[in-house]
């Protein structure tokens, strides 16, 4: 079977609400959200997208296990785990650090799901993408299926383009996403329509020097109408700061929609800042891409946020 059928996405549950800002309102920009978070409560947003094309496959060549890389709190680790007892397959996760005394909330209910981890060092971690690395992880682990860190590649990048099937691009001047391995980013970017401006909003620090790989396209020309801002990283992966769970939270109030510290919480605060900043024209159109991965405030402490 293929992995649409063991895990289909109800389509009514592919929802545009719209973000009604006085902010926003007054500036003449209106916003829509893609609620990708809807679609399932493990494998949410983008996560069922990164992994169909892979899990396909490995599907296809009867693998045993799939392998996959992540750090303690990866929405991917989590998604990857529970996608391979959908589909019948023995997960391993490489996890970024040494293994903890206390796992965390991910990794615990990623064990739930039949994960094993290999806890490797960060040092190690790094070359993660190098040949050396890959192959003995393929003589310790024979016949698995490796899956890069978050889903990234071309299979990655090839299921989010088909994320804009469940939207009518007129409608909209702006496609604005989170960027981390930039999979979700460059999908979008290969399957806009022409003259489409996609932003994507960066949550890594010190990443500028990647621009040209995030925008890695096969319609480069395109891409000119596109860019990825770096200004709302709050510190970087995973960092935070008080004003930022403050928004997360009025924002719920306001609206309804739960967003997460890592991801998304950063790219709705950036959306909004742009617009005051009144970087969008009057008259824009955007729709922000809400990518799940709420499992990751799990790690906040009780009551950090009111949803």
């Amino acid at each position: 079977m293929h992995w649409e059928e063991l895990c289909p996405i109800r389509k009514e549950l592919v929802t545009v609400e719209r973000w009604d800002s006085s902010i926003m309102n007054a500036l003449g920009v209106t916003a829509d959200v893609l609620r990708l978070d809807k679609i399932h409560p493990i494998i949410s947003g983008n996560k069922w997208f990164k992994l169909k094309n892979y899990l396909n496959t490995a599907i296809v060549r009867n693998c045993p296990s799939i392998t996959t890389f992540g750090g303690a709190y990866s929405n991917h680790i989590l998604a990857t785990a529970f996608a391979a007892k959908v589909a019948g397959l023995q997960s391993i996760g490489i996890i970024r650090g040494e293994r903890s005394q206390k796992l965390s909330q991910t990794l615990l209910r990623a064990g739930n799901y039949g994960m094993v981890f290999d806890h490797v060092s960060r040092e190690e971690y790094r070359g993660r993408n190098e040949p050396d690395f890959l192959n003995a992880l393929s003589k310790k682990y024979p016949d698995t299926y490796i899956i890069p860190e978050g889903g990234a590649g071309e299979e990655g990048r090839k299921g989010c383009e088909e994320i804009l099937q469940w939207i009518d691009q007129s409608r909209y001047s702006h496609l604005l996403c989170a960027v981390g391995t930039g999979t979700l980013y460059s999908g979008l970017v290969n399957a806009c329509k022409a003259g489409m401006h996609v932003k994507g909003i960066c949550i890594l620090k010190g990443m500028e020097q990647h621009g040209k790989e995030y925008k890695k396209s096969d319609r480069f020309e395109f891409t000119k109408y596109c860019d990825i801002n770096y200004d709302f990283h709050f510190g970087g992966y995973a960092r935070k700061t008080p004003e930022l769970i403050s928004f997360m939270n009025q924002l719920y109030r306001e609206t309804g929609i739960p967003t997460d510290f890592v991801y998304t919480g950063k790219l709705f605060y950036a959306a909004l800042e742009l617009t005051r900043q009144q970087h969008f024209v009057k008259g824009a159109k955007l729709l922000i891409i809400h990518s799940g991965g709420l499992q990751g405030n799990l790690s906040l402490p009780q009551d950090t946020l009111i949803f």
